[in-house]
């Protein structure tokens, strides 16, 4: 009897170890994808600073600098929070942002404040900051 009840207790400390190293690989997992989506806005906000610091329409210039400061906030915000449903929620909402921000490249470029070439790449840049956001919100739904 003792016998059984030793393998028993061994059985459960496994899988308590497999629940806990399954929670630890994903939030290592988290942090990584985290760091290289709030990098990629890290990187698209400077942008934004330098492309529009001369830029005399205040409107926009201050429009445009809201929405790239709002991506790489919520993405810190939402990865600060309980649950992976508020940061998906919030990278829901970094992602309407960038959604923006790429817009205001095509406003950007049609009153000439920037060239071709500059609009065309951040665009690509935050379509490609849109896409890994989408990414992580699909990773974080499909392991609740």
């Amino acid at each position: 009897m003792q016998v059984l009840q030793v393998l028993h207790v061994i059985k459960i400390i496994i899988l308590n170890l497999r629940v806990r190293l399954n929670f630890v690989l994903k939030w290592e997992l988290l942090k990584i994808l985290r760091l290289e989506i709030w990098k990629m806005s890290r990187i698209l906000i400077n942008g934004i600073y330098s492309d529009f610091r001369n830029c005399h329409d205040y409107g926009f210039r201050d429009q445009i600098t809201r929405a790239g400061v709002s991506i790489m906030n919520n993405i810190s915000e939402g990865f600060c929070r309980n649950s992976d449903a508020e940061f998906r929620h919030f990278l829901n909402i970094s992602k309407g942002s960038a959604g923006e921000v790429k817009n205001m490249y095509y406003i950007a470029e049609d009153q000439k404040y920037i060239d071709n070439v500059t609009s065309v790449n951040r665009r690509n840049k935050t379509q490609q900051l849109i896409n890994s956001i989408s990414s992580l919100m699909k990773y974080l739904k499909s392991n609740k």
